[in-house]
């Protein structure tokens, strides 16, 4: 028989099962998808709760602009939680964290489903999004074991294509699931599900892609520093901080939109299509991206987007200043914006990874977590601002895009629009 042809074999001592039928890498195409889909779990835990708010907020006592903490506190966490599975990943391998993080994601989501006060619902949702963070911060160290440079930009933007396919239609998601079950609980029973089902493909399709010489020793002092250069060489810096405040004004409008929108402009009904729109945008823009980086270089593209998005916010801020401002100048400016950050993220993100390749896990944590931690708490604040108007949101985007362009001239001395410069890897 085969089996004892196999073991028969003179100094070869039978080889385990996992060895002996290697797991089989998924393609380019379906790598892309599960990455993405990975992501947008967490997109899917923000959005798809939006349309609920008010429900939320009255079934369980929340007042005025409380609600928002719903997400609020969930993006915050997830920052503060980024800065755990890197080094972990480094250790044991991208897989056994990666589910730890995809169990906490279905737990939390079920529990949350069953809160029975407003405080007790934030609590978890800061567990939630503590744990889970790992589906946050790892694909891009998984990304950054296969690809770099460009080619890591341009998976990135097709990554976010399909990644943002989630929050465009997330908001009606979790509204049919109120005008079908007539209860916001479902929305969190559906989380669970989604995580389920991620769970279940990356445990048949997805390898271990740590590689074996990279493994890294849990050692703090090595890990404290690897972390500290991931957030401090200037080379990157500027486009981690820069990646943080402008998606920090897309988490203002993410935690505003249902009030801005439903309130300010009248348009409650069609909340979920505004939105969806606007998402749209940005995934369209990064399909855009994926299709010119390579050619372009991932810093012309970007640094071109940031300054059309001063632009953009510019006149963002002066109709907001029109006391008749109307959700018909209001919705296509956002939406440009928001595909101007569809030319931005992926990119930056791929600029500041690039000197990593041999500390992926720790750089992916600590950029993920300045990168949250930053951009969550900004959104918080831009959206608690919230009086009624698209002022504060847009006082805000102008302030960001600016200091990211600040950054930025900062990471490159001076020269914007360079091509790829040759950046030595950080080693361990």
């Amino acid at each position: 028989m085969l089996t004892s042809r196999m073991q028969d074999r003179p100094g070869e001592p039978p080889a385990p099962a996992e060895r002996a039928r290697p797991r089989r890498a998924p393609g380019e195409r379906e790598f892309i998808w599960m990455m993405a889909l990975l992501m947008a779990l967490n997109a899917f835990g923000i959005d798809a709760i939006l349309p609920a708010l008010d429900a939320v907020a009255a079934d369980l006592g929340a007042s005025g602009n409380n609600r928002q903490f719903v997400v609020g506190v969930y993006l915050v966490a997830a920052g503060l939680g980024a800065l755990v599975p890197g080094s972990l990943a480094d250790r044991y391998g991208r897989r056994p964290v990666l589910f730890t993080g995809l169990a906490v994601y279905v737990s939390l989501s079920v529990a949350c489903a069953l809160a029975a006060d407003f405080a007790t619902l934030l609590i978890l949702r800061a567990v939630q999004g503590f744990g889970a963070a790992a589906i946050i911060a790892l694909p891009p160290a998984i990304i950054r074991d296969r690809v770099g440079g460009d080619r890591m930009a341009r998976m990135m933007s097709l990554i976010f294509v399909i990644f943002l396919i989630v929050p465009a239609i997330a908001p009606t998601i979790g509204q049919g699931v109120l005008m079908l079950l007539g209860d916001w609980r479902w929305i969190f029973a559906s989380m669970a599900a989604a995580g389920c089902v991620m769970a279940a493909w990356v445990h048949a399709r997805l390898p271990e892609t740590l590689h074996e010489e990279d493994r890294q020793p849990i050692h703090l002092p090595s890990i404290a520093r690897h972390m500290t250069q991931a957030v401090t060489l200037r080379s990157t810096i500027g486009y981690t901080l820069g990646s943080a405040l402008v998606f920090g004004g897309l988490f203002g409008f993410i935690n505003s939109s249902q009030q801005l929108i439903g309130e300010a402009f009248g348009a409650g009904e069609q909340f979920p299509l505004i939105f969806a729109l606007c998402a749209g945008a940005m995934a369209l823009a990064n399909w855009s991206n994926s299709r010119i980086v390579e050619r372009f270089g991932a810093r012309r593209v970007s640094h071109t987007a940031l300054f059309v998005f001063i632009a953009v916010a510019a006149a963002q801020l002066w109709f907001s200043f029109d006391p008749d401002e109307t959700l018909w100048t209001f919705a296509p400016l956002m939406a440009a914006n928001m595909a101007l950050l569809g030319f931005i993220g992926a990119n930056f993100g791929s600029v500041a990874m690039e000197p990593f390749r041999h500390i992926a896990g720790a750089a992916s944590s600590a950029q993920s977590f300045l990168r949250l931690t930053t951009g969550a708490g900004l959104g918080a604040l831009i959206g608690y601002a919230y009086d009624g108007s698209a002022r504060p949101l847009a006082t805000a985007l102008v302030i960001t895009a600016l200091s990211s362009l600040a950054l930025v001239l900062f990471s490159e001395r001076g020269r914007l629009f360079g091509p790829p410069r040759p950046m030595a890897d950080v080693r361990a």
